[in-house]
């Protein structure tokens, strides 16, 4: 008896430790990047500039296919996303832009590192990381 209350304590401590980091604070984007168009056309040049841009600066935390599962994701305090979740390819393209360029937290931010062109290019190859 004594160790199934033991059990059942410790199920419960875990359950509660699990959801509180499961739950990503909100991530709050100025209108006047929510409302921005994508002036990268999609298609095969972006595309290719996309995942070469993804796969140098993006995919060691989200993975290759943007699954949060990359080589890094299991060193970090937070869960990187999954970029195929319909809840994230709902974000609007000034969304995904605004984040990226600014990061927050552990996600570096690529103002400075990347050119506006590139992170619409990133941008536009994450489109395609549906499921």
């Amino acid at each position: 008896m004594k160790r199934l209350i033991l059990l059942l304590i410790g199920s419960a401590v875990m359950f509660i430790s699990v959801s509180l980091v499961a739950q990503p604070k909100p991530w709050v984007v100025p209108d006047n990047f929510k409302s921005m168009k994508n002036p990268v056309a999609v298609g095969d040049v972006s595309a290719k500039a996309g995942l070469a841009l993804y796969t140098k600066n993006c995919a060691s935390c989200h993975g290759k296919a943007g699954l949060g599962d990359g080589v890094k994701a299991r060193t970090l305090k937070t869960f990187p996303g999954d970029f195929s979740n319909p809840g994230f390819q709902k974000n609007s393209d000034g969304d995904l832009f605004y984040k990226t360029k600014t990061g927050r937290d552990e996600m570096p931010k690529y103002e400075s590192k990347l050119a506006d062109e590139d992170i619409w290019n990133i941008v536009n190859y994450m489109r395609t990381l549906k499921k």
